[in-house]
């Protein structure tokens, strides 16, 4: 796990048992130290995203959220490694083929927007954002493909976007979200793409955020309205 990743997700992880090894996201690579790691111990690997069965699991979001709302004409999804949106956007096109599905990346993490234009993954440096569960370099080799297939855009937001919306779904909704977890709704509050008059659906992803972090960004969101 990053040495900055937030501190309140690292203690829960060693909460239910788990060890971590921590790294340095801007200097070291995870694949190769989980690589390391699996030949050392024996251990076997368990992908973040880049797999079929991790991204099947992935898609239960979508399938449950069309179960409570199947006609929905949207659906956003955060994107990192594309495990999420590859798994939800293939569940929500098999129970409703017409729907449109748009991922949501930070501006400076625009990996696989670039890699949709290209149509080529394309590989980035690691990104500077607060979305740190979307700092990725490049979309997976298993992923893509069926972003590609299933994924009509990719939309862009700022990190100062999803601050004012987490601070607003924090005091509207009463959820608390992490900035890479409301990085769909962002799109939708800060109009990406004009929605009018069609049923939005929204995946929030993960609520990992330092008490410290979110009393910033709470401060921070009050210059922003």
């Amino acid at each position: 796990m990053p040495r900055d990743a937030p501190q309140s997700k690292l203690a829960a992880t060693r909460g239910y048992g788990a060890e971590v090894v921590l790294y340095d996201r801007y200097t070291e690579s995870r694949d190769e130290i989980g690589e390391k790691l699996v030949r050392e111990r024996g251990a076997l690997l368990v992908p973040p995203f880049d797999d079929e069965l991790i991204m099947a699991g992935a898609g239960t979001a979508a399938a449950e959220l069309l179960e409570e709302v199947p006609d929905l004409d949207v659906l956003l999804v955060p994107v990192s490694g594309a495990g999420l949106i590859s798994g939800s956007a293939t569940a929500a096109k098999h129970l409703r083929p017409a729907i449109t599905v748009y991922g949501v990346e930070p501006e400076t993490g625009n990996d696989t927007a670039l890699s949709l234009a290209r149509g080529e993954r394309v590989s980035i440096s690691v990104p500077r954002t607060i979305a740190d569960g979307l700092q990725v370099s490049s979309p997976g080799v298993k992923t893509f493909p069926v972003v590609q297939k299933t994924v009509k855009e990719i939309l862009l937001v700022s990190d100062d976007e999803m601050i004012e919306t987490l601070a607003w779904m924090l005091e509207r909704m009463k959820v608390l979200v992490e900035p890479s977890g409301v990085a769909a709704a962002a799109a939708v509050r800060h109009r990406k793409k004009d929605f009018s008059g069609q049923r939005v659906g929204v995946i929030l992803s993960g609520g990992n955020v330092d008490r410290e972090k979110l009393a910033e960004y709470l401060k921070k969101s009050v210059s922003l309205r």
